[in-house]
């Protein structure tokens, strides 16, 4: 299947479609081990920087990380982060201990991962806070946007994804890890494979609570 995210959105909310894509779209964390092809990733990154973007300034940066070795030099260097900062909240060792495991598992066991970030590089500065403040959440919101586009085309080609923040609780950690460009800001980091499962399903808040029509 293609992944023109035209065809792909459209698909998705036509009334009559037997498998509508968005209603469909699940947060998976269990993968066959079937790899996944550079080929497919790039078309899905493709996709990804289909998104909108503040001043069209494309703040979005990602890294790919399919070989074995890569994937488990971040999630140890992630564990210990992880670690230290729940031994500094005094939380139990074994608690601890599960959390550290759980973490390297999900990021060691999907065939590959797709590490987003943001550079303010391009983006605009100005002489107060506020406005720098704004002007760094357009880039947040511009690269969570190619973040969802990436997650849609994967549901479309098949594949399972699911988006991680821990990247966020350790910035630096990660950075340093990847051997990163310094002003390259990790925000997720989006696991993908062939889905073991069907994943769980979600409940939303009613459309009474979300929304108000004028």
């Amino acid at each position: 299947m293609g992944l023109d995210l035209t065809e792909i959105l459209a698909e998705a909310l036509r009334p009559a479609s037997p498998a509508p894509l968005l209603p469909a779209r699940r947060s998976i964390r269990r993968y066959h081990d079937r790899p996944v092809s550079e080929t497919l990733i790039d078309r899905l990154l493709e996709s990804a920087v289909a998104a909108p973007s503040a001043h069209n300034r494309q703040p979005w940066r990602f890294v790919v990380l399919r070989e074995a070795a890569a994937k488990a030099s971040l999630a140890t260097a992630m564990g210990r982060k992880l670690r230290a900062d729940r031994v500094a909240d005094g939380d139990a060792i074994d608690d601890i201990d599960a959390d550290v495991a759980r973490s390297y598992a999900r990021l060691t066991g999907a065939p590959a991962l797709v590490l987003v970030c943001l550079t303010m590089s391009d983006m605009d500065t100005y002489r107060d806070e506020h406005r720098n403040q704004a002007e760094y959440l357009m880039a947040v919101q511009s690269t969570a946007m190619a973040g969802q586009n990436l997650l849609l085309a994967a549901s479309a080609a098949g594949l399972g994804a699911c988006w991680l923040c821990a990247p966020m609780f350790c910035p630096d950690t990660v950075v340093e890890a990847l051997h990163l460009p310094a002003d390259w800001r990790p925000q997720g980091v989006i696991t993908l494979g062939y889905p073991a499962n069907t994943g769980k399903p979600y409940i939303r808040r009613s459309m009474s609570d979300v929304a108000r029509k004028r």
